[in-house]
């Protein structure tokens, strides 16, 4: 601690009233990932110069690092009181609202503002449409999403959760389209058919969504629920012994929660009897 000290006090021998040697070791600290110091340092140097942008930004930047999220907010506030039109300190806070405070009309809010300075800007975009579904905002979301994919018309996020939206508003057909255009820019992405999968089997279309959870294997052999799921489609085709291979498998990655599930799914009723289940059940 004493040679810390030593290296953010060095600088001001020569100049003990420099905002610049505040500021750069600030910056120094910072990129060394010394936090507490570097947060010091940008403090000193908004003692000089209590209007300047920069310092408030990075002393935002730096208590964000420390989980100071409130206290980040309020850094970055100050700096766009100071410069409004700077897009940087609008979309930061913005993200803090979003991630970690759960704000979601203040993280529209501020990415808007975000947007003003740069209308093309498609992460500000995004993650207005991220705000929405995140508040079950879903119209909302979905509209905020067309616009992100008009900067960006082959974006895997904006068409996935575009999907998830829809999904949740009962469209699943809509959503459909939309997981499928999602797999166009990732054809092997486990969501993508994942969340096609559950879509099919909530539209009791059982052997589209089997191939689909096979799909996701394919990306995730180890995901107990793409093997539950399937597991229930086979089930729902009466596919016994496919069914009970699959719940086997389920239940060989995650037994607790498989079980939970499988005993709570009346459509695995009639299997409890077969010898290999209860022979889990008894191990």
């Amino acid at each position: 601690m004493i040679q810390i000290k030593a290296t953010i006090y060095r600088p001001l021998e020569c100049r003990p009233d420099s905002y610049q040697s505040w500021y750069q070791q600030g910056n120094r600290l910072r990129e060394d990932q010394l936090y507490p110091e570097a947060l010091m340092c940008y403090e000193k140097a908004l003692e000089y110069y209590p209007n300047d942008y920069w310092a408030w930004y990075k002393k935002g930047m730096t208590l964000e690092e420390l989980g100071r999220y409130e206290e980040a907010v309020v850094s970055y506030e100050n700096a766009a009181k100071i410069e409004p039109n700077n897009y940087w300190s609008w979309y930061d806070k913005g993200c803090i609202h979003l991630e970690e405070l759960k704000e979601y009309e203040n993280a529209i809010n501020c990415f808007k503002n975000a947007l003003l300075i740069y209308p093309d800007d498609y992460w500000a975009q995004y993650r207005i449409a991220e705000a929405y579904r995140l508040w079950e905002k879903y119209s909302e979301a979905i509209a905020a999403y067309d616009q992100a994919l008009t900067i960006r018309p082959n974006d895997y996020w904006s068409w996935y959760r575009r999907g998830d939206c829809l999904r949740h508003q009962g469209q699943l057909e809509e959503a459909l389209t939309n997981y499928e255009q999602a797999l166009l820019v990732k054809p092997h992405d486990y969501w993508s058919w994942y969340q096609k999968g559950k879509t099919l089997q909530q539209l009791n279309r059982f052997e589209e969504a089997i191939n689909c959870y096979q799909k996701a294997l394919e990306a995730e052999p180890n995901d107990e629920y793409a093997w539950y799921y399937q597991g229930h489609c086979h089930a729902a085709l009466n596919n016994q012994d496919e069914a009970l291979n699959c719940l086997l498998e389920a239940f060989d990655i995650a037994p607790n929660t498989i079980l939970d599930l499988a005993r709570n799914n009346d459509i695995f009723n009639t299997y409890w009897q077969d010898d290999r289940l209860m022979e889990l059940l008894d191990s």
